[in-house]
């Protein structure tokens, strides 16, 4: 399988998030992906390939040019006013406020947030950026004949809807891909969201959208993270109704339980025939995960991985989460396998 990386992620390294009331070293490291390379390298999984740039065209597809404007541009004005350490929000626009953009830096930053969980740094921009590339370079290789491809992003993007960052994310790699195999030729995409996580951007992004299928098995909002969206009776609005699929699951659930709502997202999405799938892979589902509650083993993501290959569509992987750093090479490795 053809894996696409860039070492720019590395320009990406916060010092801290706000969880659980306190700031914390951040789980989302560089290491992540390090290991991952590694790995493939080191099992030869694969060729390793450098992204193309496909410039900005096809991530203004998905995100606004006034939340673009504003994150590029964010380092450098939190410089000009000799700010030192991440950049971190620490107010945000809640329900009864008004949702107007403020002139000042820390409230722009606080209206394009949702969460104290996305440190600006120097790179953080440019990493992004790179990971965006990376995810479409894997759609242009199946674009080219691959049948499979593999995008080692980093920072991932699954929370990141058209203007919020949050969650470790900041450009929605899996969506922006999505997008740009539609408007390539592809009339459905299905986007599977394997995270512990619901992709609460990408379900944003594709909410009306009626030839993307947004398919997410995540734990429940009611009691987990990021717990404003996700739940079963979100089904997509306008045309995109119908076109959205949650199937939230309770701390503690087991290979078996999980496998039996996989079943059911590939069931819904084989009645959609798609042209092509897009997985937002998250190994965050591992039973040893410092922030999740599932209770998947490694030697569970090969199965289930292959039970997502008997589909047989065109499959692109895109890296989500997964912050046990020290087994999530082996879970990565076998997801991949089952491919």
């Amino acid at each position: 399988m053809l894996t696409f990386y860039s070492d720019d992620h590395h320009l990406h390294h916060g010092s801290c998030e706000l969880i659980d009331g306190q700031l914390m070293p951040c789980f989302e490291k560089p290491q992540r992906a390090d290991h991952i390379l590694q790995r493939v390298k080191d099992r030869q999984l694969g060729e390793v390939r450098p992204p193309q740039d496909f410039g900005l065209a096809p991530i203004e597809r998905i995100h606004s040019a006034a939340y673009l404007n504003f994150f590029k541009g964010a380092w450098a004005r939190w410089q000009a006013q000799n700010g030192s350490g991440d950049l971190l929000p620490f107010t945000w626009p809640a329900r009864t406020l008004r949702q107007v953009i403020p002139r000042d830096l820390h409230g722009q930053l606080g209206y394009y947030s949702f969460d104290g969980g996305a440190p600006i740094t120097a790179g953080t921009w440019q990493a992004a950026y790179s990971a965006a590339q990376v995810a479409l370079s894997g759609q242009q290789a199946i674009a080219n004949g691959a049948h499979s491809a593999f995008a080692l992003c980093r920072p991932p993007g699954h929370h990141a809807a058209g203007e919020l960052m949050g969650g470790y994310c900041y450009l929605n790699n899996a969506a922006i891909a999505a997008r740009a195999a539609r408007d390539a030729g592809h009339a459905r995409v299905a986007v599977l969201d394997v995270d512990y996580h619901h992709g609460n951007g990408t379900q944003d992004i594709f909410l009306d959208d009626g030839s993307v299928f947004f398919a997410s098995i995540h734990a429940d909002p009611a009691s987990d993270y990021p717990f404003f969206w996700g739940h079963a009776d979100e089904r997509g609005v306008g045309e995109g109704e119908g076109a959205t699929l949650n199937l939230p699951l309770p701390r503690g659930t087991t290979v078996e339980r999980y496998t039996a709502a996989l079943d059911t997202a590939l069931e819904a999405i084989a009645r959609f025939d798609p042209s092509l799938l897009v997985i937002s892979f998250g190994a965050d589902t591992f039973e040893g995960d410092p922030i999740s509650h599932f209770r998947i083993a490694t030697g569970d993501y090969p199965r289930l991985a292959e039970r997502i290959a008997a589909l047989g569509r065109p499959t692109l992987i895109v890296m989500e989460g997964g912050y046990a750093v020290a087994e999530l090479a082996d879970n990565v490795e076998g997801f991949l396998s089952g491919f």
